[in-house]
């Protein structure tokens, strides 16, 4: 099976659960995924979930909190550029057919690695490996290289009306 490069982008709610679904789903047809979160370095209920698929989905987070406003510190662009010079190594071991990059679009945007560092994972991609990026803010040459794009956008949600993450549903 040949893997495609998947870019969910854009201001609206999914872009993770989008991710996640597509995992889940690969796990079921007994394929070995590799989620790695950047940026995020605090526990989601998703990860007790996917605890229980341990034997074919892993997820390793590369951040040491969840800013998305701001100046990073050196210490979270470190954990980034750690992070992808280990996903370099993961995408090409043959090991996962899916690999996921979770909020690598943000991290990029906030220079915690270059676009291009992120270009060269997707060159360096095998052809049967699924590539998954997530994240606001996709950069125009990581969605030019996309095979797919899908771009989230924000019609309406109740966060507007003071509702704040909930447990279960939206972490």
């Amino acid at each position: 099976m040949r893997g495609y490069v998947q870019v969910y982008t854009g201001a609206g709610k999914g872009k993770t659960t989008a991710a996640l679904g597509l995992a889940i789903r690969a796990a079921g047809a007994g394929l070995r995924v590799f989620i790695a979160q950047f940026i995020k370095g605090a526990r989601y209920s998703e990860h007790d979930a996917l605890q229980r698929l341990s034997d074919l989905i892993t997820v390793k987070q590369f951040g040491r909190g969840c800013f998305i406003k701001g100046e990073p510190s050196l210490e979270d662009v470190e954990a980034a550029r750690d992070g992808l010079s280990e996903v370099r190594v993961i995408v090409s071991s043959g090991e996962f057919r899916v690999v996921i990059l979770d909020e690598a679009n943000v991290a990029t945007h906030l220079k915690l690695f270059s676009v291009d560092e992120l270009l060269s994972v997707i060159e360096a991609k095998p052809d049967d490996v699924e590539l998954v990026i997530t994240g606001r803010n996709a950069d125009p040459r990581v969605i030019e290289r996309a095979d797919l794009v899908t771009e989230m956008v924000d019609v309406k949600h109740y966060y507007q009306k003071g509702v704040e993450a909930r447990t279960g549903i939206e972490k």
